[in-house]
């Protein structure tokens, strides 16, 4: 069965790494299309998963005061804020309800927010409708989330990423996209390697321990993959789809699993009652040059790892 999930992925053009980890050990590990081990993949917004656990650590730290701590709490000159902005809280960042008039699942926000001189006050010049607001995808305001980890613990993100997780995990080869005023892109600017990715599923299974060390907080893990909405979306093979705290979360009737899901396939997938991390990659650059939406490379991605890889762990 495993056989065949890897002729599946290597019949997907787009494919670039398949890794499957299981109680424990690396069972698959390919690479497509001239990917190797050592190629670091833009993981896109797998990085809002990974500021999820650091906004875990930060709580536990009490460097962040609590999940009603606010904007306003944090955040000052140079950035312009009105009450609104003030007003938006971590809990609403880590769910995507601040409220932000924002489109960037069918519209143009991400291309036009990434290419702005002041990525946090291009944010905060948007109307708001909350907050709270609906659930609004937002690549922007994790961004913000990630700045307020950066104020709140005197530590720049990717050098507190380092020290925090990435390091204690073994991850030695994390790049992020810098931005403006020594900032990096929280939102969606991470390259990692396919083991690298591994790494970070590996430490949900085990509930944020690694070795000796508890790295995040069990509790933060249980409570960021937990669902924080009533509906659920269907995406392909994968059923009952909706989100938590900065990951995506599938219940039943799917197998209970969530998932870090970065634009058009790049996922690190994890089924704790199964003791199962499967990794994807994707070359998700230029998908219209092939009539592709990134859903749709998704969905194919997500074919694979729910109709070939998981109904070929038992449960045991």
């Amino acid at each position: 069965m495993l056989a065949r999930a890897t002729e599946n992925a290597a019949s997907i053009p787009r494919f670039r790494s398949l890794l499957v980890v299981r109680h424990g050990k690396l069972v698959v590990e390919r690479y497509f299309g001239g990917a190797t081990s050592e190629t670091r993949f833009d993981v896109r917004s797998v990085t809002k998963s990974v500021v999820s656990l650091l906004v875990g650590q930060a709580l536990d730290a009490t460097q962040i005061s609590g999940m009603d701590a606010t904007v306003g709490d944090y955040l000052g000159p140079p950035y312009v804020l009105n009450p609104g902005d003030r007003a938006v809280t971590i809990k609403e960042l880590l769910t995507m309800t601040s409220g932000y008039q924002w489109n960037e699942e069918q519209g143009d926000d991400y291309n036009l927010w990434i290419v702005s001189p002041d990525h946090v006050q291009f944010l905060l010049d948007r109307a708001q409708t909350g907050p709270p607001g609906p659930f609004t995808y937002n690549s922007a305001a994790v961004h913000l989330l990630g700045l307020i980890v950066q104020l709140a613990t005197g530590t720049p993100l990717a050098t507190l990423a380092d020290q925090r997780l990435f390091q204690p995990i073994g991850i030695r080869s994390a790049v992020w996209e810098g931005l403006e005023r020594g900032t990096v892109n929280g939102g969606s600017g991470l390259q990692l390697t396919g083991q690298d990715l591994a790494r970070l599923g590996q430490l949900m299974v085990q509930q944020g321990r690694s070795g000796a060390q508890q790295i995040v907080p069990a509790g933060w893990i249980s409570t960021a993959t937990a669902p924080q909405f009533p509906w659920r979306d269907t995406d392909g093979a994968q059923r009952s789809v909706t989100y938590g705290y900065l990951w995506w979360v599938a219940d039943p009737p799917s197998a209970p699993a969530f998932f870090a899901w970065g634009y058009g396939g790049q996922f690190v997938y994890v089924v704790p009652s199964l003791d199962l991390v499967i990794v994807t990659t994707t070359e998700w650059r230029a998908l219209g040059a092939d009539n592709l939406t990134p859903l749709a490379i998704a969905e194919s991605v997500l074919g694979v790892i729910v109709d070939d890889i998981l109904p070929a762990a038992p449960a045991h």
